[in-house]
Parts: structure tokens; C-alpha cells; sequence
């Protein structure tokens, strides 16, 4: 039998873990279930590819795979660029929407509305790119054998490297910055926050900065190992949901030991039970988390 699930389980479950950061930051800070994360993860990969694309037609000599990598500077580059705009899209979504609902709105009418707005977004992600699937780069990888029937690409074992750089970045600015301590204070009690002073507005567009920065991080890694398309962030909200519950809601590190738990499960099941059941197997984590410990790993209870 070949341990070949562990280091795929490992490589998917970094990524969900990452993406499910913006999830656990969106819920315990705004108070409802964000849909639209999975489409910023699906935009983060295809503004990285449109400008990687146009950097790459600039410079054509910077467009060399770095190093045993598939990839060259440009999407490094197109990659940092696309984070910001694509947090910049999450900022707008909540000008345009959430904000005016947040007003006047419940947590329900929140959670419509962000599935609308996914449904959106989805849409013209589709229009313009088309449904057909693409590619960051077509470069063939030779797989590096680490023992026990287990090999990996370089291009995973660099996105497992640059989220360990992401979650330590994260916890950082989480524990030792000021606004990463009020973030903290607004997701306790948001009107004792304020009441301190503390201004829940910018801390409200510091969420929707980060969670979409975040977003398009993890579609470049999902986009690297395997394959760029409308629909790769719808597929992945449901184990993003299931690890942010796993971990506990509001928790960084709840959120990525919950993304790796399940991207463990999911390669799991596909290994022994067969590729048709993968979808089933998050929510059956995420039912038996609701079921036996609500509050997650990490998670406190109210």
C-alpha cells in the first residue's frame, strides 16, 4: 500500500487550511457565513494568471520556470499584485453590499446575500474567462521520491513552504500588532470595542483586506497544483467551512490544523474508498464537529 494520500492530503489541506483563515477571520469578526470566499480564491488565481500573462509579454526573458519550479518571476510578481487587488474586491463587495445590509440587515439576509453575490461573481468569472480549464504553466515537474512510495513536486513542496510563511505572518500580525489585537477585541465583543475606542470600521476593512489577500493566495497555490478554473473556490468553500468549524471559529491555527485534518480525510477517503466520495467526507466532518464538539479544536465556548 502506498502513503501517496499523506503528502497529497498534506499539500490540499495547507491550502484549505489558508483559505479557511479568511473564512474564521470573516465569521468571527462580521458574524456571518461569507459564500463569495470560494470565487475570490477562483478571481485571486485568475488575476494572477491575467497578469502574469501581461508582465510575462513585458519582459519575455523574466518568464523562465525558477529553478526545478514551473513557474517564473512574473507569477510571483502577478501573484503579490493580485492579492491586493483582489482584497481590494472583497473591500468593494462590502461597500456595495454587506455594508449597507449590516446596517439594516440580520445575519440571515447576510448569508443570502453573500451566496448571491457568489453566484455573481461565479458568473462573470465564467463570462470572461470562459468554463474551459487553463494553466499557470505547462511545464512537466519529475517528482522528488522521499521514501515509502511518497513523492511530491517542487511546486508542492513550495506551496507548503510559502503557507507555513503565510499562517506564521498571520499569527503575527494577530498577536503582536495593534490592529491584530483589536481585530481580536471586535471578534469578543464588537460594542464593548467600540465603546474603548477601538475604530471597528477599519477593523471591519482590515478583515475583508486580509481575507481576500488570503483567498488569492491559496487559488495560486490550488491553481499550481493543479488546475485553474471558474468553479475551483465553489468546490473547496464546503472543506473551507468544515476546517474553519474543525479548528474553531476564530482561531488561526484552528483554521489551518482544521485544513489539514481534512485535506488528511479527504485524500484518505479517495484512497480507500474512492474518488466519488470525496465531497462527503468534509461534510461528514463537519457534521460530526457540530455534533460532538461544537466549538472546535481551538475554539472557546461563548
Amino acid at each position: 500500500m502506498t502513503l501517496q494520500f499523506l503528502a497529497d492530503g498534506l499539500v490540499m489541506g495547507a491550502m484549505t487550511g489558508l483559505g479557511a483563515i479568511g473564512v474564521t477571520l470573516t465569521y468571527s469578526i462580521l458574524r456571518f457565513a461569507n459564500f463569495t470566499h470560494g470565487d475570490l480564491i477562483s478571481w485571486g488565481a485568475y488575476l494572477t494568471l491575467t497578469l502574469s500573462l501581461l508582465i510575462g509579454a513585458a519582459l519575455p526573458s523574466a518568464g523562465a520556470p525558477i529553478g526545478p519550479f514551473s513557474f517564473g518571476w512574473p507569477i510571483l510578481a502577478a501573484g503579490l499584485a493580485a492579492m491586493l487587488l483582489t482584497g481590494l474586491l472583497a473591500l468593494a463587495l462590502d461597500f456595495l453590499l454587506f455594508a449597507r445590509l449590516r446596517r439594516r440587515g440580520t445575519a440571515i439576509i447576510m448569508v443570502i446575500a453573500s451566496f448571491g453575490a457568489s453566484l455573481a461573481l461565479r458568473s462573470l468569472l465564467e463570462f470572461l474567462y470562459t468554463p474551459a480549464p487553463t494553466y499557470f504553466s505547462r511545464e512537466l515537474q519529475i517528482a522528488i521520491p522521499l521514501g515509502a512510495g511518497i513523492r511530491v513536486t517542487p511546486d508542492q513542496l513550495c506551496t507548503l513552504a510559502l503557507t507555513a510563511a503565510l499562517v506564521a505572518a498571520m499569527h503575527l500580525l494577530l498577536t503582536r500588532s495593534h490592529i491584530g489585537r483589536a481585530m481580536r477585541a471586535v471578534s469578543e465583543n464588537p460594542a464593548l470595542a467600540r465603546v474603548v475606542g477601538i475604530n471597528v470600521a477599519a477593523v471591519i476593512r482590515t478583515t475583508w483586506l486580509i481575507g481576500g489577500a488570503l483567498a488569492c493566495a491559496a487559488g495560486v497555490m490550488l491553481g499550481l497544483t493543479v488546475q485553474i478554473r471558474p468553479y475551483m473556490g465553489f468546490d473547496l468553500l464546503l472543506p473551507l467551512f468544515a476546517a474553519a468549524i474543525l479548528g474553531g471559529i476564530g482561531s488561526v491555527p484552528g483554521a489551518v490544523a482544521g485544513g489539514l485534518i481534512v485535506g488528511l480525510a479527504e485524500s484518505a477517503g479517495v484512497q480507500f474508498i474512492g474518488a466519488n466520495y470525496r465531497a462527503a467526507i468534509a461534510f461528514l466532518l463537519l457534521l460530526l464537529v457540530l455534533l460532538l464538539k461544537p466549538t472546535g479544536l481551538f475554539g472557546v465556548r461563548p
